[in-house]
Parts: structure tokens; sequence; C-alpha cells
């Protein structure tokens, strides 16, 4: 998508060794971080976790002095082999995503950003072409929308996970 820029970070950095200054440098240049990632043990994979402790430092990202990210917008993009079900307060897992991720949206808070709700796919284990192909859409809606500045982030705010009803959280274009 035109505007989005995307950053792989085990292809960038394969021996975990984090350009700390081009990785805030993509921060500085981005109003909207998208942190895209398969749910590992109720948490990030290890080298968005070395990522956060690396790049997001005292004086620049939080604190007196840190103020790099203020005003931008956080979403979580996850992918997690349970279903939707076993992510809830009676679930396996006994917390939806967004609680398990937490400390990532009080983390965005201290940076004084502000944590969109995660747009989570559940049930990767079983998932078929059709259902990954209307997650597809909708991530691309979602994308869009924030490109656009149509998501009404005021709608979304206590939503357990962004796409659980787009139609409600999205705003047409003035055109349509």
């Amino acid at each position: 998508m035109e505007g989005v820029h995307f950053h792989d970070l085990y292809e960038a950095y394969p021996r975990f060794d984090i350009d700390v200054g081009y990785e805030q440098q993509l921060l500085s240049d981005h109003d909207i971080i998208v942190l895209q990632h398969p749910l590992y043990w109720y948490s990030t994979p290890a080298i968005l976790k070395e990522w956060q402790d690396l790049v997001l430092e005292h004086g620049w990202a939080y604190g007196a002095q840190g103020n790099a990210l203020q005003g931008k917008r956080w979403l979580q993009v996850v992918t997690a082999g349970g279903s939707e079900e076993a992510y809830c307060a009676r679930g396996a897992n006994r917390l939806t995503v967004r609680q398990l991720l937490s400390p990532l949206e009080q983390t965005a808070r201290l940076c004084g950003m502000r944590f969109l709700p995660p747009f989570v796919v559940h049930g990767t284990h079983t998932i078929v072409r059709e259902g990954l192909e209307a997650h597809a859409a909708d991530y691309h809606d979602v994308l869009l929308a924030l490109k656009e500045n149509r998501l009404d982030e005021d709608a979304v705010s206590e939503m357990p996970r962004l796409n659980g009803d787009l139609s409600r959280c999205i705003r047409p274009r003035a055109e349509d």
C-alpha cells in the first residue's frame, strides 16, 4: 500500500544487532506505528522485546526530555493459534489478547502514544484460505482508514480487538 513502510526486524537484524539510531529515525518519520507479530507465550517475539528495550530509550521515547513519540498512534497486529473463545475469561487462556498486551499498551502510554485496540487474527492453526483472505481485506481496510484518518478512535478505545466490528469504527470516505 502506498504510504505504508514495511520493516521486518528479523530480516534487518538476523543477529539481533539493532541499529537504534535508524530505528528511532523510522519512528520519528511515521505517525502510525504498527507492530505486527505472532503471539509468543502471551507476548511478543524476542526480537521485538529487544527492539523495545533498545529503541524506546529514556530521554528519547519517555522521561522528562523523552517526547519523540508524543501523539503518534500504536497498533498491534497479532496472530494467535487459539480461537477467540480460548482468549476470554472462561477460555483456556483466561484473558483476551488485549489484556495480554497490556504491558505494550502501558509502554505506548508512557511514550505519549495513543494505543489502539489490537487487530487480532485468531485460530491461525486451522484458518482456511477464505478466512485468511477476509482478515487480509479487513487489515487493508484498517490501514487505509488509519492512513486517511477515518478510524473513529473514540469508538474503538475500549474494544477488546479492533477487527471485532469494523463497521462501527471506520468512518466512510467523504465521497462514499
